[in-house]
């Protein structure tokens, strides 16, 4: 460590100094340009530049590099996950940049790398993990925060400094195409997992990146970009809460902007969100970045400035710190806007301070920094990540309907199976649209998938070697030639048993079914798959219905008729290997639906969280938004009975906590993993509430024959909203308590009564649920013999 005052040593590169020594010191130093120039970033363009970006075409700069380095950089955008470029490559590549970059300006001060990392290290060569969707359907925030240490520590040895994830848009329209992004339609699962996502890239030393502050998933008509017509309770009880989580919870050091407007006011422009909310409200001393071209389109898409220079003016004042992917608004016009007194300087001085603190804690002013040295040689796609990716993979998977028992199959079986649909042989359905398989190799196909994902029909020959498999695609995902459908069917009638594969093949803009700019008028399968999923039944033929997607397709039309089905949210480069497993039974599904899936393609279900006129209202509408499978949902091949549920209180306190136990019990003859889920209803409060929430969840392993409990220590904070006067309150009164396996009637039930003064809460409250788990024990008789009950103080009753 160099020490205080060292001869020759600026006090800014002093690592003896405290971190706002540091960075004062530093600001002190420099002119205008140079504070404006860290606000800015810079994408050094392959010569494709289309395809990665909304409108990336239209912003590519012709400027020469060093031209844009004279007064230093902010951020160096995607060195790594704009083109195919091994990892020696790439960290070359980075290592000259940041050289470029230092040489270029007076203080040699080095710019910070960012990448994207929704599904992994979005580059050529790394592990692509299942979607976040799938993240959210395994419940399991510690594995979920395992795989993002990974992640990030992928990315800090390849020399990157900050990944742009997680995705907190709470889900509100399936159509929408980024639903695969997202952790699902409930805010405090959303919460729970991103703040542990976020727990594991930050501990990597990465900063992990909030998207998109906020709103963004609930646009009109779920158009990507599209305008949100969003009450502010909605915002503050349904959007919020997750982002709140994942900052305080999880220690995340930068926001992304969503690109909407909220009621006519585009985030980028929100001073009230970014400034007020986001920074004086929750307390928030980290970046706000700019999502990809936000600022310019300040002025051309949504008309809040005239021009670039004005978008700038606006954005600055509207919070927004650092401009992403290129400068177009701010550098030399934001210094044209403050010298014309048209911007305050002590508002870049307010930004610049926050990029300059993040650079000393990713140690980028110790001299001399330079990319690490085995950054040539870091292993993406190593044995480690592998583990994880199957680990989540396989307890992401659903088993939605097994109503005969057809799952799971022998794997020792000699039947005839009919392998049909498009996703059984093509491994990039797999995937989301974020892996650089979908997100950049479609663009370059003499590079193939740039590792080894095996398809799921590769998968099930290695799982059932002597089963006689047949394959038949029948259609292609996206593709309107329906012409293989009858050799399909043909297929299916012939065999024993039918796998149906259908689904999503992810992509951006318009190249997929699923993804970025990929939004769906209806939620029927994309192409002519409902038409070879008919014929595939009308053989008669046993079929079991796998359905790989980005977003939950309506499948009330099937769900009588198959023989069973499962549900797979791209489940990344182990995918195949793990619904193979769950077909076998070698996995025991445990996933649970962190959306529902529709029953009729055309009735949205808009969520489970509905009060109760968003439910089904006989007598009053003939439009059932009820689902065919709901929130949480998800089956095992043991039987787990939910035995009793019991409060340690019948009051509790407006401000206390209480306790409630779930007691399970594995009926069956093999290990489970039941997903307890705790929900809470407030019958009687000052606006209309949902019927049932989330308040708690935790994964029981059960050994066959054994129950066991699970603790929920819950916060009186759980059952706040926002009242009439939009101030988040919990109030005296009566709060239902169900536990179960989902949001669908849970079984178990118990009323307490919450006392006292009503009380106003904050920031500060209590945004958690903990849960503690009691050694299992031996049933003490046959099922027949215990009750399904719950029991809390003075009170029993059946479930």
């Amino acid at each position: 460590m160099t020490s205080v005052n060292a001869p020759g040593v600026a006090a800014w590169r002093d690592t003896a100094r405290t971190v706002g020594e540091r960075v004062e010191s530093l600001l002190a130093e420099l002119t205008l340009e140079e504070k404006v120039a860290q606000l800015g970033s810079a994408w050094v363009q392959t010569d494709d530049p289309g395809g990665v970006a909304p409108l990336q075409d239209r912003f590519v700069t012709q400027e020469r590099l060093e031209d844009r380095l004279a007064h230093g950089l902010g951020h160096l955008t995607r060195v790594y996950g704009t083109a195919p470029v091994t990892p020696a490559e790439g960290a070359g590549r980075l290592r000259s940049l940041q050289r470029l970059v230092i040489d270029s300006n007076r203080l040699g001060i080095p710019a910070i790398a960012h990448e994207e990392c929704l599904t992994g290290f979005a580059t050529y060569g790394a592990t692509a993990y299942p979607t976040p969707l799938a993240w959210a359907a395994t419940f399991d925030s510690e594995l979920i925060e395992r795989m993002a240490a990974a992640i990030g520590a992928d990315l800090r040895a390849a020399g990157v400094h900050q990944g742009l994830s997680p995705v907190l848009d709470v889900v509100r329209d399936y159509r929408w195409g980024r639903v695969e992004e997202t952790l699902g339609e409930d805010p405090y699962l959303v919460g729970q997992l991103g703040a542990a996502y976020v727990r594991g890239l930050e501990s990597a030393g990465v900063i992990a990146t909030l998207k998109h502050f906020a709103g963004y998933a609930a646009s009109r008509a779920a158009r990507n970009h599209a305008p949100v017509s969003i009450g502010p309770r909605e915002l503050a009880d349904v959007i919020l809460p997750p982002f709140e989580t994942a900052l305080r919870e999880g220690g995340a050091r930068s926001v992304m902007n969503s690109y909407t407007d909220l009621d006519g006011v585009p985030v980028g422009a929100s001073a009230h969100l970014l400034r007020g909310l986001l920074r004086e409200e929750w307390g928030f001393e980290g970046t706000v970045v700019s999502d990809y071209w936000a600022i310019p389109f300040l002025a051309s898409m949504h008309g809040v400035a005239e021009d670039v220079a004005g978008a700038g003016a606006v954005a600055l004042r509207a919070g927004i710190d650092v401009e992403l992917p290129e400068t177009v608004a701010y550098g030399g016009h934001l210094v044209a806007q403050v010298r014309a007194g048209l911007v305050d300087e002590a508002l870049v001085d307010e930004s610049v301070r926050r990029v300059l603190r993040q650079k000393i804690e990713l140690g980028l002013l110790d001299a001399p920094y330079t990319v690490p040295d085995d950054a040539d040689r870091v292993a993406l796609d190593g044995p480690r990540n592998r583990a994880l990716a199957r680990s989540v993979a396989e307890r992401s998977i659903v088993l939605l309907h097994n109503p005969a028992g057809v799952l799971p199959i022998d794997p020792g079986t000699t039947a005839r199976i009919a392998v049909v649909g498009p996703c059984a042989g093509d491994p990039r359905t797999l995937l989301g649209c974020y892996a650089f398989p979908n997100h950049v190799l479609d663009r370059y196909p003499e590079h193939g998938m740039g590792l080894p994902i095996p398809s799921v029909g590769e998968c099930l020959a290695a799982e059932f070697p002597g089963a006689e498999l047949r394959h038949a695609a029948g259609a292609d995902v996206l593709g309107g030639d329906a012409s293989g459908i009858p050799a399909a069917a043909a297929l299916a009638a012939e065999s024993d048993l039918a796998l149906l594969f259908v689904g999503d093949r992810a992509g951006l803009f318009g190249g997929g079914s699923s993804g970025e700019g990929c939004d769906a008028a209806d939620l029927r399968l994309p192409g002519p798959q409902p038409e070879l999923v008919e014929a595939v039944l009308a053989t008669g033929t046993p079929t079991v219905l796998v359905v790989v997607s980005g977003r939950p397709y309506a499948l009330g039309a099937y769900k009588d008729r198959v023989a069973a089905a499962v549900q797979a949210f791209l489940p990344g480069v182990e995918g195949g290997s793990a619904l193979a497993g769950v077909l076998s039974g070698r996995v025991n599904p445990s996933g649970r639906l962190p959306v529902q899936i529709p029953a009729s393609p055309a009735i949205n279900p808009s969520t489970y969280l509905q009060p109760p006129l968003g439910r089904r209202a006989d007598g009053i509408t003939v439009l059932d938004p009820t689902p065919a499978f709901a929130f949480g949902h998800g089956l095992s091949y043991a039987p787990v009975e939910y035995v009793a549920l019991a409060t340690d209180r019948a009051e509790c306190a407006t401000d206390g906590v209480v306790e409630v136990t779930v007691t399970v019990r594995n009926a069956g003859d093999r290990p489970a993993e039941e997903v307890v889920q705790l929900y809470a209803s407030d019958p009687v409060a000052q606006v209309a509430r949902p019927a049932v929430q989330l308040v708690g969840f935790a994964r029981v392993p059960l050994e066959p024959g054994r129950t066991r409990a699970v603790t929920f220590e819950v916060p009186a904070d759980a059952f706040s909203y926002t009242g009439v006067d939009l101030r988040r309150v919990v109030e005296p009164g009566t709060i239902t308590l169900a536990a179960g396996p989902s949001a669908d009637e849970p079984p178990l039930r118990a009323d307490i009564r919450l006392t006292g003064e009503p009380v106003a809460v904050g920031h500060a409250r209590r945004l958690s649920t903990p849960a503690r788990l009691a050694q299992s024990r031996v049933c003490p008789g046959a099922s027949a013999d215990l009750p399904r009950v719950y029991r809390s103080p003075g009170e029993t009753s059946s479930a």
